[in-house]
C-alpha cells in the first residue's frame, strides 16, 4: 500500500472539502474492471483524507451480464460517480444517467494475452506471429467489455481469421478471463493488462502486436441522480492526483 501520508499531503482539496463540513458522506461508486486495482487500493488513502466512506460496485462498461454497469443503470441502482470506458460512459450521459460535461479521463488501458503458468509462450511479436499463435491455440478466451468487443468484431475479423478461431472463442462473462484461463479451461486469454495482473496461476506473454494493439481511455462522470456531486467531482480530482496516478501505473495503467 503505498504511504497513506503522501497522499494526505498530496489530497488538499479533499482536506479542505472535509473542513467545509463536506466530510462524513457516503459515495457510492461503479467501475468496470480495467480501473478496479487502482480503485481498490485507493479507497482507504480518500477515506482518511477526505472523512467520506465509499460503498463500490463493479461490472463491465458493456453487455448484457446482470451486473454489467448499463444494467445496474437500467434497474435504477443508486450512484454517485461512474468509471467506465470513455465510449460507454459517453452513451449514460445519452441516456440521462450522467451529468453531461462531468466526464474526466483518468487512464489508457491496453490489452494483453495471458496463459497458465507453466505452459508454452506463443510467440506474439509481430502481427504474423500473433496471427499464427491464433489459429494454432486450441481455445481462446476475451472478455465481455471492451477489449473483447474489439477481438470479436475486429481484430480477429481485420486478420482474416475470424472464420477459423472464433468457433474455438469464448466470451467470458462476469468473471476475469484469467482466472479461467489459470483453470485450465483455456489456452490463452486476452484482457486489459491490468485486470490480469492479480490474477494467480498465469503469465502475461505480452501485449497485442503494436499494429494491433487498442487502448481504452477509461473515464469517471457524476451520476444525475447524486446527491452529493460536488464531492464526487472531488474524488474524481483525487484519481488524478499525482500520487494515485502511480497506484494506476503500477496496476498497469497509463494515466492519461
Amino acid at each position: 500500500m503505498l504511504n497513506r501520508r503522501l497522499f494526505l499531503l498530496g489530497s488538499a482539496g479533499l482536506l479542505a472539502a472535509s473542513r467545509a463540513g463536506a466530510a462524513g458522506l457516503t459515495l457510492r461508486v461503479m467501475t468496470s474492471g480495467a480501473f478496479t486495482a487502482p480503485y481498490r487500493e485507493l479507497i482507504a488513502p480518500y477515506e482518511a483524507a477526505s472523512g467520506n466512506k465509499l460503498e463500490s460496485a463493479f461490472g463491465a462498461s458493456m453487455g448484457a451480464a446482470p451486473d454489467a454497469i448499463p444494467q445496474r443503470m437500467s434497474r435504477g441502482e443508486p450512484a454517485d460517480i461512474l468509471v467506465m470506458a470513455r465510449s460507454a460512459l459517453d452513451e449514460m450521459v445519452r441516456l440521462g444517467h450522467v451529468r453531461p460535461g462531468s466526464q474526466v479521463d483518468l487512464v489508457e488501458s491496453r490489452i494483453a494475452m495471458a496463459v497458465r503458468t507453466g505452459t508454452p509462450h506463443p510467440r506474439i511479436g509481430t502481427v504474423e506471429e500473433f496471427r499464427q499463435a491464433m489459429l494454432d491455440a486450441r481455445s481462446i478466451g476475451y472478455s465481455a467489455s471492451a477489449s473483447g468487443v474489439y477481438i470479436e468484431t475486429e481484430l480477429f475479423r481485420d486478420l482474416g481469421i475470424a472464420d477459423r478461431v472464433m468457433p474455438k472463442a469464448r466470451r467470458v462473462m462476469s468473471e476475469r478471463v484469467g482466472s479461467v484461463v489459470a483453470r485450465g479451461e483455456l489456452d490463452v486469454g486476452f484482457q486489459q493488462v491490468s485486470e490480469l495482473l492479480p490474477i494467480p496461476g498465469i503469465e502475461i506473454v505480452g501485449p497485442l502486436p503494436g499494429p494491433l494493439q487498442r487502448a481504452t481511455v477509461f473515464s469517471a462522470g457524476i451520476c444525475t441522480r447524486s446527491e452529493n456531486p460536488e464531492s464526487a467531482l472531488e474524488l474524481i480530482r483525487f484519481f488524478n492526483t499525482p500520487a494515485a496516478r502511480e497506484v494506476s501505473r503500477r496496476a498497469g495503467l497509463d494515466p492519461v
